[in-house]
């Protein structure tokens, strides 16, 4: 059962991103890659679950509840033939008077359970409300976001015009401790992610993309008994 996010995401969140767990297990000789896909959806429920299962920030939201005052978090789900359009809102500032601040994404999921993202909408969701909706991750493994700046050539803080941009088409490569790779994940336009990993310690390689200066530096990480280590991983836009 996820637990859901109620109007506690309005208060500064506790957990800071791109701090990966502390640890020194040796990797499991068989770690499990997160699925790509569910087995098939059937229900509204089962496609969020498709979504909740690649994404690292949905596992404490619940599904709308128009009678709740102060929901800052939901999801919906819409059936048009074989396929689900699955929306989900998050919203900051004030969310007991309706938030002052929302960010939208929509998936497309099909009936096999391939998920697509077609848009996004809405204020760019800031570092401590993507930290507190990844308190309830309840996973196993590394899950993240992969973000390229600077955006503007002079950022002022807390500028949202200014805000890293999410990577559509990042690469991820999970390998081992003898540099074996056992996980692979490509980013869609959200930038985010999730791989499932038994415990140990991994590194995460990423790819070049086109139009940035390079490649992302590698990350060494550990991933601890039930916990999902968070990874923030930059790309630099090159704009000085």
């Amino acid at each position: 059962m996820h637990r859901p996010i109620a109007a506690s995401l309005l208060l500064p969140a506790l957990v800071l991103l791109g701090v990966a767990a502390c640890g020194g297990r040796a990797p499991a000789s068989t770690p499990t890659p997160a699925p790509d896909v569910v087995a098939a959806v059937a229900s509204a429920e089962d496609a969020f679950d498709a979504v909740r299962i690649v994404t690292p920030l949905f596992d404490g939201v619940g599904p709308q509840q128009d009678d709740l005052i102060g929901q800052a978090a939901w999801w919906t789900a819409t059936r048009e033939g074989d396929t689900w359009s699955v929306a989900v809102s998050v919203g900051w500032g004030d969310c007991e008077s309706g938030c002052i601040d929302r960010y939208e994404w929509t998936w497309q999921v099909t009936s096999e359970g391939s998920v697509d993202l077609i848009a996004e909408q809405g204020s760019p969701l800031v570092d401590e409300v993507a930290a507190e909706l990844h308190v309830h991750a309840d996973a196993q493994g590394v899950g993240g976001v992969v973000v390229a700046g600077p955006v503007c050539p002079v950022e002022q803080p807390g500028d949202p015009a200014c805000a890293p941009r999410p990577v559509d088409g990042a690469t991820l490569s999970i390998q081992d401790a003898s540099g074996k790779e056992i996980a692979r994940h490509t980013t869609d336009a959200s930038g985010l992610y999730r791989i499932a990993l038994a415990p140990g310690t991994y590194t995460l390689v990423p790819s070049a993309v086109e139009g940035y200066m390079g490649g992302a530096s590698p990350t060494t990480f550990d991933v601890l008994e039930d916990a999902e280590t968070w990874l923030t991983i930059g790309y630099d836009t090159g704009i000085r």
